[in-house]
């Protein structure tokens, strides 16, 4: 049996002409306050209460930030601004620590370890990897 794979899904149907049916809706809840205003209110004012109510329908329906809908972006500052923050700062008085510290580094043994001596472990760790090299031949056996 052959099944189709549905493709392109994340790509809206566009419904109503060229617009999805997001956009149909804001755009038409946009010209329905719009009308609601130019009806009850004088032009004057319908005209400066309708401008930013087109301008936000227009963003709803056909802007993207970074690649996301307007309404995304809407959402998100809106839970921020109406969530609860909670600021914590707490002042505390500043003790000297690097006194206890100096203390501490005194009474721990460190063992010293001269050039001289340095030299001849590596020395003598790069003459024993020199003289007993491990080749492939004598692993397999």
């Amino acid at each position: 049996m052959r099944f189709q794979v549905p493709q392109f899904i994340e790509v809206e149907d566009k419904i109503f002409g060229p617009l999805t049916f997001k956009q149909f809706i804001y755009i038409a809840g946009g010209v329905g306050i719009c009308v609601i205003l130019f009806t009850f209110l004088p032009k004057f004012f319908a005209l400066l209460l309708s401008a930013p109510i087109v301008a936000l329908a227009g963003s709803l329906a056909f802007y993207k930030v970074n690649g996301k809908p307007f309404a995304s972006l809407l959402e998100a500052f809106l839970k921020y601004e109406f969530s609860e923050k909670l600021y914590v700062w707490k002042k505390q008085d500043k003790t000297p620590v690097h006194t206890e510290m100096k203390r501490e580094a005194s009474e721990v043994y460190i063992p010293k370890l001269s050039s001289s001596k340095l030299k001849d472990l590596s020395w003598s760790l790069d003459v024993q990897d020199n003289q007993n090299p491990v080749t492939q031949e004598e692993t397999k056996i």
